[in-house]
């Protein structure tokens, strides 16, 4: 993991905060949308409109790396960017769309938790971009429990709306995970400017959507207004911005730390739907969040001492 100089340190904290309560408003917004419009259409316009926000910023602002080019020129960098708009936007982006018409939008966000969880193995056991001690592999263990009790297989004797609603939102969490460790590996050491990182992933996914729009668009809408604003608030802000800022903290802090702003976006998203929808959540659904959460800080470390922890960053930072 990269150090960043310390007058840096302030700015990227703020863009990993924005994207956690961007990102946790983001599960309302989808079960607003869902109102008039299908879930495909949903995951449709957030790709297209967050393109669309991106590739005007590139245009306008034409980041550049050392005086290279704008846009990468080699084939393979390319076909990393495609594999990283299919796992880390169509797929999530469909996955908690569709989930969200069986499950409350406050459910989802904190499936959207599990990230971390997922992150670190994938990072350590796909990818080998980080080294977990054992004490992280303990956290593991306890977030892999703490997603159980929140799925609780013992309410279920047949497979479920709800249930596969739950599923679907683990499917989601493990495609982000896949793709935070993908990107560490294959991407972010590569001198592609911050905006055009995010323009490429979003770029590509949402030019995928529109070769799909026979299949997941062509639906009847029932516009109002709030669901318009929900829809440019997923695709420009939640998909446009938000992806600059996730690009740039996963650089400052690498794949495990940068996917913690799950740790933000459950608090969020369950304060806007009791709040806002007036959902409810079961005792089990907290009580596996919690253990999820106990699980990240101890997979991130984050209950050792400080010199303790500097001491084990150091081989993690060599890897």
């Amino acid at each position: 993991m990269n150090e960043i100089p310390p007058a840096r340190k302030t700015f990227v904290t703020l863009q990993f905060l924005g994207m956690g309560v961007v990102w946790g408003a983001s599960f309302l917004f989808m079960k607003v949308a869902l109102e008039g419009v299908e879930f495909g259409q949903i995951a449709w316009s957030r790709l297209i409109l967050g393109g669309l926000t991106l590739g005007l910023i590139v245009l306008i602002t034409r980041p550049r790396i050392g005086g290279g080019p704008v846009l990468p020129r080699e084939k393979i960098v390319w076909a990393h960017f495609l594999v990283i708009a299919i796992t880390g936007c169509v797929i999530p982006h469909l996955l908690f769309a569709w989930a969200e018409q069986y499950v409350s939008s406050s459910l989802a966000s904190i499936y959207n938790a599990a990230t971390p969880i997922m992150t670190a193995i994938m990072a350590t056991l796909a990818f080998r971009v980080e080294r977990l001690a054992r004490g992280q592999m303990v956290g593991v263990a306890i977030g892999i429990v703490g997603v159980l009790i929140i799925i609780a297989p013992w309410q279920y004797s047949a497979l479920t709306g709800d249930l596969w609603g739950q599923l679907a939102c683990l499917g989601a969490a493990t495609c982000y995970g896949f793709t935070f460790g993908y990107t560490r590996k294959f991407l972010s050491g590569r001198p592609i400017a911050g905006t055009t990182f995010a323009f490429l992933n979003i770029g590509i996914a949402g030019a995928i959507m529109l070769l799909l729009t026979p299949v997941l668009a062509w639906h009847p809408v029932a516009l109002t207004w709030p669901i318009v604003l929900s829809l440019l608030a997923l695709g420009a802000v939640g998909t446009g911005f938000a992806y600059i800022w996730n690009i740039n903290v996963l650089r400052a802090w690498g794949p495990t730390n940068a996917s913690t702003v799950t740790y933000v976006t459950p608090v969020v998203g369950v304060l806007l739907g009791v709040l806002v929808l007036s959902e409810t959540l079961s005792w089990h659904e907290p009580l596996g969040a919690a253990l999820v959460l106990f699980g990240i800080l101890l997979t991130q470390q984050r209950l050792r001492m400080r010199r303790r922890l500097a001491a084990v960053r150091e081989p993690v930072r060599a890897g």
